[in-house]
């Protein structure tokens, strides 16, 4: 499991072929791969050309501004950002327990958010390489030509992530960049009128969640040798852990102690607080990319590196506390065969298990009457750290603070989902690129190959990184002499 083609001897001498932009991805990225005379792989990378600044303005502004803030960091989940933040900041201000409405809101409002995520990548984001194929014609690989072949898989598409939307509207004020999540609460609960409107939507809800799950596996299942093969990268893996009435190990969004595995299912550790992340996890920095590579200390950054999101959460839970989810886990579970799966294109199967369960625990918690309370904000003894950690729809979501006496932020340290799954993304790229670039000309087809790769992990460049503009898809094959001899690009 250590580095593979990392770097390259006499880099000068080999051709280079970039895609820059990757697409259908949030943020900006692209990926170099060098190659000899004989068409060889060499080195393959996936560099993060955005800067993030968030940990360094955050600094010097009261706490209270930072659950509003950090959301900035991205439109597309930014409700796992404000949550993240307030659980740390809850800390500060001594709610080391909030009342049952307002954590219960927060869960709400958190599970809205990963069923519009989970949604929106899959439909939206997936589906056109998943039902067209990776070197189908690029005109109608895209949502518009999803909805003209398969108009009611679109249709139904829209509606769940639309449905997602609602439930962080009525729990946060909007449904992107809300307010409702305080340090200490939320500020508003839900009317018996937001609830009932929810209420009759989520049971369509959840048969279109069900079935999204069927056609995700049906997808893998009519093509093994591909899903099971495709960018195979082998690593540990690591997510939140849970309760429920039957005790530890519960798949759980919101909170939990952290429990991570090896590549054969092993644990590694287990009910770890994660206020103490930062003696189990380091990150590394490399000159290329503005992206960090984080690693388990007690195995190095040439064999710690690890995976989070769907795939690694719904294979290093114990079980699902929703009969659906739960009864379409054990079958991810058996189709594995008592192993973990590794490769990424099953993240697209893990994600909508998840999706369903979300749909599940949205029904449940509109149901409960305290989501209907009036009981929002607590408050304890003063304290100077907080650390907040969730599970965003990409994976594990690190939040740390400190705040000084003057309630200003000192510290502020973030690993976003996408950050750890960043050298899981640089594998799966490498691996992809050999078996389908040796001996190929270029063609739009095959750098949609490597592109799928990395969609498979959703990844979010916009929470890992920051900044603004907009880059053309371009590709160039170049000589050992500099000279471009094959270009393909499309417009910005």
């Amino acid at each position: 499991m250590s580095y593979h083609l990392e770097t390259a001897e006499h880099p000068e001498t080999l051709r280079r072929v970039a895609i820059d932009p990757v697409s259908r991805v949030e943020g900006h990225g692209k990926v170099t791969i060098l190659l000899d005379e004989q068409n060889r792989v060499h080195q393959v990378r996936l560099h993060i050309v955005e800067f993030r600044g968030f940990e360094r303005f955050i600094r010097g502004r009261p706490y209270w501004e930072v659950p509003v803030m950090v959301q900035r960091l991205c439109g597309i989940c930014p409700v796992s950002h404000h949550l993240a933040a307030s659980k740390a900041l809850d800390l500060i201000v001594g709610a080391r327990r909030l009342t049952p409405t307002a954590e219960k809101i927060r869960r709400l409002m958190h599970y809205g958010q990963m069923l519009q995520s989970h949604a929106l990548h899959f439909f939206h984001l997936c589906s056109p390489d998943l039902l067209f194929g990776f070197d189908s014609e690029v005109g109608r690989r895209n949502i518009v030509g999803v909805a003209g072949k398969y108009p009611e898989t679109a249709r139904k598409g829209v509606l769940l992530r639309k449905f997602g939307q609602e439930v962080i509207r009525v729990t946060a004020g909007k449904r992107v960049h809300g307010t409702g999540s305080v340090p200490g609460g939320v500020n508003k609960s839900l009317s018996i009128g937001e609830r009932d409107a929810l209420l009759a939507e989520i049971y369509h809800v959840i048969a279109w969640s069900r079935e999204a799950v069927r056609m995700a596996r049906e997808l893998h299942e009519a093509d093994p040798a591909l899903y099971n093969s495709f960018g195979i990268c082998r690593s540990h893996f690591m997510s939140l852990i849970g309760t429920d009435e039957q005790g530890h190990g519960a798949l759980d969004f919101y909170h939990g102690s952290l429990r991570a595995r090896d590549d054969a299912g092993g644990l590694l550790f287990d009910q770890v607080d994660y206020a103490g992340y930062d003696r189990y996890i380091e990150e590394e920095v490399k000159p290329w990319s503005y992206m960090k590579f984080p690693y388990f200390r007690s195995l190095g950054p040439a064999n710690g590196w690890y995976k989070v999101g769907p795939l690694a959460r719904v294979q290093n839970c114990d079980r699902i506390p929703t009969p659906f989810a739960e009864a379409e886990r054990r079958e991810f579970i058996d189709y594995a065969g008592g192993t973990p799966l590794h490769a990424p294109l099953a993240y697209h199967w893990a994600r909508m298990i998840e999706m369903l369960h979300a749909a599940e625990t949205i029904k449940d918690l509109l149901h409960d009457p305290d989501i209907l309370g009036d009981a929002l904000t607590t408050q304890g003894a003063r304290q100077s750290e907080g650390v907040g950690v969730i599970e965003a729809p990409r994976g594990t979501l690190f939040h740390h603070y400190r705040v000084d006496d003057d309630d200003l932020v000192t510290l502020c340290n973030l690993i976003v989902s996408t950050t750890n799954n960043n050298q899981a993304m640089n594998e799966a790229v490498r691996h992809v690129a050999r078996r389908y670039l040796h001996g190929r000309e270029i063609t739009e087809g095959l750098l949609n190959h490597i592109e799928v790769a990395i969609r498979a992990f959703d990844p979010c460049l916009s929470c890992a990184t920051h900044a603004l503009g907009r880059m053309p898809l371009s590709a160039e094959l170049v000589d050992a002499d500099g000279q471009v001899i094959h270009r393909l690009s499309s417009g910005g």
